[in-house]
């Protein structure tokens, strides 16, 4: 529920922060999130990080959209630093297409969640509760030691949570590079700073009451993402026949990226295509990977 209300509440962080598929309450205790004082609260914080930047590369239009987070941003923060055991070329393709990873989930059924693009870098977002919304890549940095995507979210939530619609956007800033935790390990480094803009009544409801709520809630999700992912890598790197068979159920993607994607996942970039394994061990992958979070039927029946 937590998960979900801040899909609902945070509007435009659902780009990164909604998507998580809901965390079986059997395993909430069981793993630490990496909770504590957010930092960089704080409107001189806000214009500090904005400042930070590279607005000299950015294009003219997205230079506009950072220029209104200056000027309006109802909450601000930095998220706790994960760590994903994967390779950074993973964490790339995911951030480039990340439709790819929430055609997992819904193989996996465990989100309802849909993400289709609708052009280069822009996507149409739904979580199946209330919650719509429109997403692009705002500005793209691929440097040899630190990375960086910013994205721009416009949407709104309209149901029981709410007495009426709330709109609003947001700007996320997502900064990654490789490091790995030993010799032959695989790791990516990724901080999330966001940016939320609340219109009307949603402005009194969260900075009034959510915001607590909401941040602890996004940091939550961004966790259990990066989980799954360094999950689904493990999982691609022991077997990626099986993985390549489970990928190829994935209905809103194509090919090419089911492919690019188990490659990526499993470290077989270069090598001949993967070949499909056997349904059993498929199923044994999508058991594995679907463990640790609830099935939408019964996110379902605890929503009603």
């Amino acid at each position: 529920m937590t998960a979900r209300l801040a899909a609902a509440l945070a509007v435009g962080i659902v780009c990164t922060g909604g998507l998580a598929p809901p965390l079986a309450a059997a395993d909430r205790s069981a793993t630490p999130m990496p909770f504590g004082d957010f930092a960089m609260a704080g409107r001189d914080a806000c214009l500090r990080a904005l400042g930070e930047l590279p607005l000299e590369r950015m294009s003219p239009e997205a230079q506009r959209v950072v220029d209104h987070y200056g000027a309006s941003t109802t909450l601000h923060r930095r998220l706790p630093a994960e760590t994903i055991r994967c390779d950074r070329a993973l964490v790339e393709f995911v951030l480039d297409k990340p439709e790819t990873l929430v055609d997992v989930w819904r193989v996996l059924g465990i989100s309802r969640v849909s993400l289709d693009p609708t052009g280069a870098g822009t996507w149409r977002l739904s979580d199946g509760y209330g919650t719509t919304g429109t997403i692009r890549l705002l500005h793209r940095e691929r440097g040899r030691h630190e990375s960086l995507s910013v994205y721009h979210g416009q949407g709104g939530y309209a149901g029981p949570l709410s007495p009426r619609e709330l709109t609003g956007s947001c700007l996320v800033v997502v900064r990654y590079h490789s490091a790995p935790d030993g010799p032959g390990e695989s790791a990516c480094r990724m901080e999330i700073e966001a940016f939320l803009d609340v219109d009307g009544l949603g402005l009194e409801i969260v900075t009034r009451s959510l915001q607590p709520l909401i941040v602890r809630s996004v940091a939550a999700n961004v966790h259990e993402i990066s989980l799954f992912v360094g999950q689904f890598a493990a999982a691609a790197t022991r077997n990626p026949a099986a993985v390549a068979r489970l990928a190829d159920r994935m209905p809103r993607t194509a090919a090419t990226d089911r492919r690019r994607l188990v490659s990526l996942a499993s470290g077989a970039t270069g090598s001949p295509p993967l070949k499909l394994g056997p349904d059993t061990e498929a199923d044994g992958i999508h058991e594995e990977l679907a463990a640790r979070w609830l099935p939408t039927e019964e996110l379902d029946a605890a929503l009603r």
